[in-house]
């Protein structure tokens, strides 16, 4: 499994994260299958929610992987907190008592990384701080990131933390590339020029931000997969033929596609497949070629001026 460093810290991390929300739904024996099959393809780093099956995904996680002080050793954790029924909470309050139930969740002791889920209307950047402070003090979080955010409002929080960002959680998929598109439809007037994140993607990498694009394979907001969509006929056939030259799966095209990107993004990948799992750690050691890049890119229905 090939690594990058996460954000400007020197944490090196596998450039696929295994993405947990939907780990609830196997028995705790075909979590424990298909954990062991990640950790076989190096593949460490687990990436949780304390909304994920309210907090069922954790626990279930916790004991299909048999957490002890060993097994905490062999992996890195990514929690995030921040949602709540009906609103959205960064209060300090909050954030030290959502930390509090996920490390009992995932009966461990410290966090690798904590993320502030959805951007709160109501934020008060200085209680932000003074709960990263406290954990970090505390020995509870060890490095912290943020998810859903544009480029004002990380600014925000850094002029009060004491901590640098080192990831934002971004949705981004070929079908969904709207921080690539209009980075490219500069100036132009159709729809792919307007700036709808306010210049993310060159953000985080200007402040050596890590982006995690979650829902990698997804089209729409959870609207479905694109891949065997008759929706996508022209991008599968391309994502197909693609697949073909390389003796790989469509997956695994399609998450090599992200990993293609030099910003050194760290997908996070939502199956519980084992079979689709090795699929998409395979799209670690394939580095496509431009022409290949900007053959699906168009193939999406994403234009160049």
């Amino acid at each position: 499994m090939r690594k990058i460093y996460l954000g400007p810290i020197k944490l090196e991390v596998p450039v696929v994260a295994v993405g947990c929300m939907r780990i609830n739904s196997l028995s705790v024996k075909a979590a424990e299958k298909f954990i062991q099959t990640a950790l076989d393809l190096k593949a460490n780093f687990f990436d949780h929610a304390d909304i994920y099956g309210d907090g069922a995904c954790e626990e279930i996680f916790a004991q299909a992987i048999h957490m002890n002080e060993s097994v905490r050793e062999q992996i890195i954790l990514q929690s995030k907190c921040g949602i709540r029924k009906n609103m959205f909470d960064f209060s300090k309050e909050h954030i030290l008592k959502s930390v509090d139930g996920i490390l009992s969740r995932l009966k461990t002791d410290y966090l690798d990384i904590l993320l502030l889920h959805r951007p709160d209307a109501l934020v008060e950047p200085g209680e932000v701080a003074e709960a990263f402070d406290l954990l970090q003090e505390s020995g509870k979080v060890r490095y912290f990131g943020v998810s859903n955010q544009k480029p004002m409002q990380i600014e925000l929080l850094r002029r009060y933390l004491h901590q640098p960002i080192v990831a934002n959680q971004l949705q981004l998929s070929i079908t969904n590339a709207t921080m690539i598109s209009n980075g490219i439809n500069v100036n132009m007037e159709n729809s792919s020029a307007v700036d709808r994140d306010g210049s993310v993607l060159d953000y985080c990498r200007l402040h050596d931000i890590t982006i995690q694009p979650w829902s990698p394979f997804l089209f729409g907001f959870f609207e479905g997969v694109f891949l065997g969509s008759k929706k996508f006929p022209e991008l599968n056939k391309k994502i197909d033929e693609i697949a073909n030259h390389y003796s790989v799966s469509n997956t695994t095209i399609a998450l090599a596609w992200i990993l293609r990107h030099p910003a050194n993004m760290q997908p996070i990948i939502g199956t519980m497949n084992v079979e689709r799992l090795k699929d998409c750690c395979q799209a670690a050691d394939i580095w496509l070629t431009r022409e290949e890049w900007y053959e699906i890119y168009l193939s999406a229905g994403n234009i160049l001026p």
